[in-house]
C-alpha cells in the first residue's frame, strides 16, 4: 500500500471573525484519516484564539490574498514541498463533511495529473451553491463535477508539486483573478483542475462587490492576466470581450469609472513576468469549454 498523502492547510485572516476562523479550524480537526496541519496567516493583524497546534505567521499589514496565500505555502517549506497538498480556506467557511481531506487524497492519488481540486461553495442556511461558484461557463447544475479551467480562491485543493513547477500565485494581484492565473500556467504545463461538488466548503452568500476595490482590481488584474498569459493575438480579443461583457451589465457610474480605471492602470503598470501559454493550451482550455477569450 502507498503512503497517504500528506495535506496541510492555508488560512489567512484579518483577525475581524475569530468565531468563524476558530469553527473551520474544528471543522479541520474533525477531518478524517491523518491530521491535516494548518497554518493561519494573520493580514495586519496577530492570530489569537486558535488552538496550541495550529501555526501562526503574523504580518506586519495586509499583503494582499494571493502574497497571504503565498506566505502560507512557504510555511510549509519551499514551495508547500513539506505536504503533498494544500487546501485553502476562508476564513469564514466550514468544511461541511469529515472526509474531505480523505476525497481529496484519493482524487489526487487516482489522477497523477490531477493538480488543482475546486470544491462546491453552499450557502450554509438554505444550501444554495452561486452561480458565480461554478467555476464554468455552463453552471446551472452545481451538483455536476468536472474539468474545469479554473478554481475558486478559498475553496481548494492544489498538488503542492504544481507550484514547483509553475510557481505561487502573483502576489501583485493583491486581489480578484490570481486563481485564473494559477489555473492557466498550471493547464499550460499539462496539470488538470477538477470541479468536485461532493468536496463542500459552506460558506455565507455574499457578492464579490463587497470588496471597495473590486471593479478597479477586477478590470486592472483582467488585463495583466492577458498580458501575462495569453499569446499575443489573443491579448485584445480577450479583453475586448470582456469590455463588452461588463457595458452589457450596465455598472453603476461610480463602478464603471472604478473600472475604466482600473483597465488604464493595468497597461499603464509592470504585471509580473510574461509566459503565453502555447495555442496547444488555448486549444485544451477550448475543448474544456472556456476558450481563453471569455
Amino acid at each position: 500500500m502507498s503512503t497517504p498523502l500528506k495535506v496541510g492547510a492555508v488560512v489567512i485572516t484579518m483577525g475581524n471573525r475569530p468565531d468563524d476562523l476558530r469553527a473551520l479550524i474544528d471543522s479541520v480537526a474533525k477531518q478524517e484519516g491523518d491530521p491535516v496541519e494548518v497554518v493561519v496567516v494573520g493580514q495586519g493583524t496577530p492570530v489569537t484564539g486558535v488552538p496550541d497546534w495550529v501555526r501562526t505567521v503574523d504580518l506586519p499589514e495586509n499583503v494582499g490574498i494571493p502574497a497571504g496565500r503565498n506566505v502560507g505555502i512557504e510555511a510549509f517549506g519551499p514551495g508547500g514541498t513539506d505536504v503533498d497538498v494544500l487546501l485553502f480556506l476562508d476564513d469564514d467557511g466550514l468544511l461541511a463533511h469529515a472526509d474531505t481531506a480523505e476525497l481529496v487524497r484519493q482524487a489526487f492519488t487516482a489522477d497523477p495529473r490531477l493538480g488543482i481540486i475546486s470544491f462546491r461553495i453552499a450557502d450554509p442556511e438554505t444550501g444554495e451553491t452561486q452561480r458565480r461558484h461554478v467555476p464554468r461557463l455552463r453552471a446551472s447544475d452545481p451538483m455536476r463535477s468536472s474539468r474545469v479551467t479554473t478554481f475558486l480562491g478559498g475553496a481548494n485543493a492544489v498538488r503542492t508539486k504544481v507550484f514547483a513547477e509553475v510557481g505561487g500565485l502573483p502576489d501583485e494581484f493583491f486581489y480578484a483573478h490570481e486563481e485564473t492565473d494559477l489555473a492557466w500556467r498550471a493547464l499550460d504545463a499539462d496539470w488538470m483542475i477538477d470541479y468536485r461538488s461532493d468536496m463542500v466548503l459552506l460558506h455565507p452568500t455574499t457578492a464579490p462587490s463587497r470588496h471597495a476595490s473590486y471593479h478597479f482590481n477586477v478590470a486592472r488584474n483582467r488585463v495583466w492576466l492577458a498580458r501575462r498569459n495569453l499569446p499575443a493575438p489573443l491579448v485584445p480579443v480577450y479583453l475586448g470581450v470582456w469590455l463588452l461583457l461588463t457595458l452589457a451589465r450596465r455598472p453603476s457610474l461610480p463602478a464603471l469609472k472604478a473600472w475604466f480605471g482600473g483597465f488604464r492602470e493595468g497597461w499603464a503598470t509592470p504585471c509580473g513576468p510574461r509566459r503565453p501559454m502555447r495555442w496547444r493550451t488555448v486549444w485544451r482550455l477550448t475543448r474544456l469549454g472556456r476558450p481563453p477569450v471569455v
